[in-house]
């Protein structure tokens, strides 16, 4: 049994991941990654932990470094809660291109650019 009082917690294990996955309304997997040695050949060898997360605020996107930490059962697999993304994911913008676009910028036979790039030899008497 507990002998915590009531306005005091204990202690509960945090891990830092990256969202490798964003599934449902608040639920996303985070990837731990951590090395250890091979029990007989004693090579390091990279290992990973997948952790099923309520991220309660909504507040992740796949590639974030998030901190989480240890929590009563949510659902049949979430144990685990986000306390706080300590990085957010590198998201470049798209924009759509179109088949003129691509047309235009890719040189042709026919297209001034490649007679100027290829001049043709004189030959010399």
């Amino acid at each position: 049994m507990s002998t915590a009082t009531p306005g005091q917690r204990t202690t509960r294990k945090t891990q830092i991941g990256f969202v490798s996955s964003r599934s449902g309304d608040k639920s996303i997997k985070v990837t731990v990654a951590y090395k250890t040695p091979h029990p007989l050949y004693h090579k390091v060898v990279n290992r990973q932990t997948v952790l099923h997360v309520h991220d309660e605020k909504n507040e992740t996107k796949v590639g974030d470094k998030v901190e989480v930490m240890e929590t009563r059962p949510i659902s049949r697999l979430k144990r685990w809660r986000v306390i706080s993304v300590l990085q957010k994911a590198v998201v470049a913008e798209g924009a759509a291109i179109s088949e003129t676009d691509v047309a235009a910028a890719v040189p042709t036979k026919t297209s001034k650019g490649n007679e100027t790039a290829a001049p043709a030899a004189e030959p010399q008497a």
